[in-house]
């Protein structure tokens, strides 16, 4: 089934040009999952006692335009398939008129964080999520390469801030972490995320940058220079 929350775009949550951030846009998207499942009865309390996890691995967002200061939008998800332990979700954010603001798609695995391992989902909790035909948009594929010599930047500690309730860096401050190694004045109009590794309190993240084509991809890397992510901004 589908599910859509209407919010209004707050001073609070722009950038220094009036609009919503990237990684703002991402917190929606986010928030709107969540909400869907816990009016579901399947959300975060529901998933902390059962002893399970929804965890990002992939993103693909298109963006048509950010929205600014007072704008009304209509943020919705759905579920558009399962396969085994992954369950693959689209989000748009709309203006209250109907204009396509964003879009984007999703990969998430259902994991048991005791064992480290991913497990299927019940069918019963699919069965409440439903299933809705795939969003009509161009879909790249989940891995990422990197292009060429990267180039190493100041590395950045992992804070209380960065983390969410799974104790882990939360995706999108992945994604604004990444975002203030473009080059002044670029403005993001794809992101693609590959999620490898979950970063926790105290990690040291080892930004690298390389660019292909006019897109940026942005590794946050840990200290032996495996990703636990990896960022295409195009």
């Amino acid at each position: 089934m589908k599910y859509y929350f209407d919010s209004r775009i707050r001073y609070s949550e722009l950038d220094e040009n009036l609009c919503l951030p990237l990684h703002g846009l991402i917190n929606y998207f986010q928030d709107c999952s969540t909400f869907q499942s816990e009016e579901l009865g399947i959300g975060v309390e529901y998933l902390k006692e059962k002893g399970r996890l929804w965890v990002l691995t992939s993103w693909q967002i298109r963006i048509f335009r950010y929205p600014s200061l007072g704008e009304e939008v209509r943020t919705g998800t759905w579920a558009c398939g399962f396969h085994g332990f992954v369950g693959m979700r689209n989000f748009v954010m709309e203006t209250a008129e109907g204009e396509m603001l964003a879009c984007a798609y999703s990969e998430w695995a259902y994991m048991d964080p005791v064992a480290g391992r991913p497990v299927r989902a019940d069918a019963g909790e699919i069965q409440r999520y439903g299933m809705e035909e795939p969003l009509e948009m161009e879909y790249a594929g989940r891995k990422i390469s990197v292009p060429g010599e990267q180039r190493f930047l100041d590395p950045v500690t992992v804070h209380a801030h960065h983390l969410d309730s799974n104790h882990h860096v939360n995706n999108g401050q992945y994604v604004a972490i990444a975002a203030e190694y473009l080059p002044e004045g670029f403005q993001v109009r794809q992101l693609r995320a590959e999620y490898k590794r979950q970063a926790r309190l105290g990690d040291i993240l080892t930004p690298g940058i390389s660019e292909s084509s006019g897109a940026y991809v942005v590794t946050l890397n840990d200290q032996a220079g495996r990703p636990y992510v990896i960022l295409e901004f195009s």
